[in-house]
């Protein structure tokens, strides 16, 4: 392993002048998808404070290239009031393995079947309310069959070539986390 990498492991070690012990949780709110927990924790210099934070199941992602072009899905986001480009994703249904999802999703989302998927990265969206985990796949060998969205789910896809992708992405025109570290992982390890 190489020293960068054991630096960073250090720097993620636990340490206890940063630490934050929960004293006490109290769920606020539990809904199908994610639920709210109000959390007092005790501080490494012994005070105490609140912590709101959001609990959910997490998903997976699928970044599926077919001729120098990345399949992204259009939709509505209502949480921003706008439209975004996505990877096809979707949350893990309790227990369900996170490969098995990102495959799922792929295929209702876009009619695409992968012959295999590759973990390229896992993230954190937001790790100062919300423990929501996104692992995120590359697609191999792909082939077309017919989408089946949910209920009350409406998308476009869209193939884009990588280069532009890659240039919204820095404009900020791309900006869903999953998207962005998905798309930027598979070209750092040279997959695209």
């Amino acid at each position: 392993m190489s020293e960068g990498l054991e630096a960073i492991r250090a720097a993620l070690a636990c340490d206890p002048a940063l630490y934050e012990g929960v004293v006490r949780a109290e769920r606020e709110w539990e809904g199908t998808i994610f639920s709210v927990e109000h959390l007092e924790v005790e501080l490494s210099d012994g005070s105490r404070a609140w912590r709101e934070v959001v609990r959910h199941h997490g998903g997976a992602g699928v970044v599926a290239v077919r001729d120098g072009r990345v399949c992204l899905v259009r939709q509505y986001r209502v949480a921003l009031g706008r439209m975004t480009l996505e990877i096809p994703a979707g949350k893990v249904d309790p227990s369900e393995p996170r490969e098995v999802c990102a495959a799922r999703e792929l295929a209702e989302e876009t009619g695409l079947i992968a012959e295999r998927l590759e973990l390229l990265t896992e993230s954190y969206g937001a790790p100062g309310f919300t423990n929501e985990h996104t692992s995120v796949y590359l697609a191999h060998g792909l082939t077309q069959g017919e989408a089946s969205l949910d209920e009350g789910e409406f998308l476009n896809v869209v193939w884009v070539p990588l280069d532009d992708a890659l240039a919204a992405i820095r404009a900020g025109l791309i900006d869903d986390a999953k998207t962005v570290s998905g798309i930027l992982a598979a070209k750092a390890y040279g997959m695209l």
